[in-house]
Order: C-alpha cells, then structure tokens, then sequence
C-alpha cells in the first residue's frame, strides 16, 4: 500500500506540487498523467525518496518512507532518462542493481530472453526501445513491490508493448503496484485500472478510469445545414462542443434524456453516439471546455 499525504514540493519560487494526497492498494496499475512540466515526474521521485518534501509524508505499507534505506527496497523508480556509463553492458546493470535490491537474476534472465536482449549488450550501442526493455527487466528482477515506471512504453515497439502488458497484469494480480507515466494516453487506457490528473499542482481529477469514462458520452450529430446550431440554448451538461460545417461533436457528462428527444427532427439527419477514449477525457478536462 502507498498512501500520500498533504505533499508539497518546490523548487525555489516554483510551487510544483500542493498537498497531494493519494492512496493506491496492492493489484493497482495507476496512471499518472499531465501536460509538460506539470510536475509527474517530481511526484514519482518523491515517491521513490530520490527527493524529499518540504512538507506531508510518503507511506509505504504504513510505514513513513523519508530516509529509510530498507524500506527504499520495495520501491524501483525507473526514470524517463535513467543514466548509464559508456561502456556499461546489460550484465553491469544488473551487478549495479544487485547493490541496491534482492535481485532475482533468473527473473532477469527470463525478461531479457522475453525481449531477445542479452547481457553482453552495450547500452550505447543498442536502440532506446532495447535500453527501455534492459531496464524493464532490472524493474521486475528487483524484487521492489511497488515499480514507479516514467514514460515506460517510450521507444517499445508494439509487440514489446503487448508483452510489457502483459508482464505487469500478471505481477499487479499478485501484489504490486504500478504507476506509469506515458505520452501515449491510449496504452495507459489500454492498462491502468486507475488513473490521476495533475494539473497545477493538484490532482484535477482521479479515480476508476471505466467509472470515470463512463459517466461522458460523445456524439456526432450529421445536421441539415450548416449554420452555427444554437447547442446552448438545448441546456445540456456540455464539456464541448464543436461544429464543422454540418458535423456537430458534443462531449456530455452525466444523464440526460435521448437527444433525438431534445433535438428538432427538422434540424438533422442522424445522432451517432459513442463511448469517450481516455485522451478525450483527458482533452476535455485539461483543457476542454466548449469551443
């Protein structure tokens, strides 16, 4: 279990992070997501004790994280741009590892054959997606409960994705924790089961992803002509709204009546409606609103 509580972080003028509070049990996949500079990566490297607080707590099984060297064991940060030596080989990242955590070189082992790498490879010498995927086998061979994984699916290629996927479904079935940064919105989709928004120094929004997709509909409604439609006068619960040329796109949050009740028949040809992608949520949300 991970709890955050009341966490703040600046650095100098800069006010990153603002009493974020967070609580993710055992089997959970999490991912944290937000525009450039909104402050995930801070938040995952306070997590992990790389850096510290200048206020609130970091808990790991109950325990107040700080300094704690043993306790640091069950957490494996990954960064966006981990750092390596000119001449360092996958076997010299795993002898590095060895220091720090209770490493299972056959686990090790089993992912470097899974992603066709071998110890004897340079890291300089390899493309990103290989260095990723040396990396990711470090991460489940280190034994760390809870893996902290920035821009994880940067450089894989899509059957490296899949058997990354399926990598961490099988071990969050058991008791770790994930939390992914990504780019990519639609692999998170495709894998967290919860999720946080942070946006100006607070989680804007978190929770259950299905639960929160499933409370915005989209629809395309094919108008006959193609005049601005007045939309604000049908006094729906709007988070956008778009309109191109005889396509209107609207993106709806909660219950509301059938719009072929709301709509004039007169006014349209057809109402399609659809499910919302998690990078539509996340496009309303961030910086939606109507248009």
């Amino acid at each position: 279990m991970i709890n955050v509580t009341n966490l703040n972080k600046s650095f100098g003028d800069l006010h990153v992070l603002k009493n974020i509070n967070l609580t993710l049990e055992k089997g959970t996949i999490f991912g944290l997501v937000g525009i450039n500079g909104a402050g995930k990566s801070t938040f995952l490297r306070l997590l992990s004790g790389v850096l510290l607080p200048e206020s609130g707590n970091v808990y790991v099984d109950e325990i107040e994280l700080g300094e704690n060297q043993e306790l640091r064991k069950n957490v494996f940060y990954l960064s966006d741009q981990p750092t390596y030596t000119l001449h360092m080989t996958i076997k010299d990242l795993k002898e590095l590892y060895k220091v720090f955590y209770p490493f299972d070189e056959k686990t090790f082992q089993s992912i470097l054959d899974l992603f066709n790498l071998s110890e004897q490879m340079i890291l300089n010498r390899i493309s990103k997606g290989m260095k990723r995927q040396a990396y990711i086998a470090a991460a489940f061979a280190s034994n760390a409960k809870y893996l902290l994984l920035d821009e994880v699916f940067d450089g894989l290629d899509p059957v490296a994705r899949l058997k990354f996927k399926k990598l961490m479904i099988d071990s969050a079935s058991v008791d770790k924790i994930f939390i992914l940064t990504s780019h990519s919105l639609r692999e998170l989709e495709d894998i967290c089961d919860s999720f946080g928004i942070i946006d100006e120094g607070y989680f804007k929004r978190f929770g259950h992803l299905s639960d929160e997709l499933s409370k915005l509909t989209k629809y395309q409604i094919i108008l006959k002509d193609k005049n601005p439609y007045p939309i604000l006068d049908l006094h729906l619960n709007l988070l956008y709204f778009q309109q191109e040329g005889r396509v209107l796109t609207l993106i709806i949050e909660g219950n509301h009546q059938p719009l072929e009740k709301i709509f004039n028949a007169n006014d349209y040809h057809a109402i399609d409606e659809s499910s919302i992608s998690f990078e539509e949520y996340f496009m309303v949300y961030q910086g939606g609103a109507t248009k």
